[in-house]
């Protein structure tokens, strides 16, 4: 069992079993919703999820709905069911353990900003510099 929520705690969700796919995906759409160069998502059957909590909900494009707890704006799940039928995407940056499954590949990669691919060149910190 995965377990994760919001940055607030208002709202919860536990996954059964191990998600069905896990990847980091640098689109536009994601680093636009997440503020951040990209995202990663693990892909569960929607009746493996429990959700406890309101979330709000936005339409982004199509039929896609990124939902988010509307007290702290934590993005949570990603729904499409012409891309995920019967599945969900969940943000793995809230889950309780961030190591609980890694993700496996790599998506939307033409759309990653250029400076992503020397990320791991740049000098770094175990805390903020000071």
């Amino acid at each position: 069992m995965i377990e994760g929520g919001c940055q607030c705690g208002k709202v919860r969700y536990a996954i059964e079993g191990t998600p069905v796919r896990h990847a980091v995906c640098t689109c536009r759409d994601c680093q636009r919703a997440a503020g951040a160069p990209l995202v990663a998502w693990a892909v569960v059957d929607d009746d493996k999820l429990r959700v406890t909590g309101e979330m709000a909900s936005h339409n982004s494009s199509g039929d896609v709905q990124r939902q988010f707890c509307p007290n702290c704006g934590t993005g949570l799940f990603y729904r499409s069911e012409s891309i995920f039928p019967g599945q969900v995407d969940v943000q793995s940056a809230t889950f309780d353990d961030p190591d609980a499954d890694p993700p496996t590949i790599r998506v939307q990669l033409a759309e990653a900003p250029a400076w992503l691919a020397g990320l791991n060149a740049l000098p770094g910190h175990a805390r903020y510099p000071g």
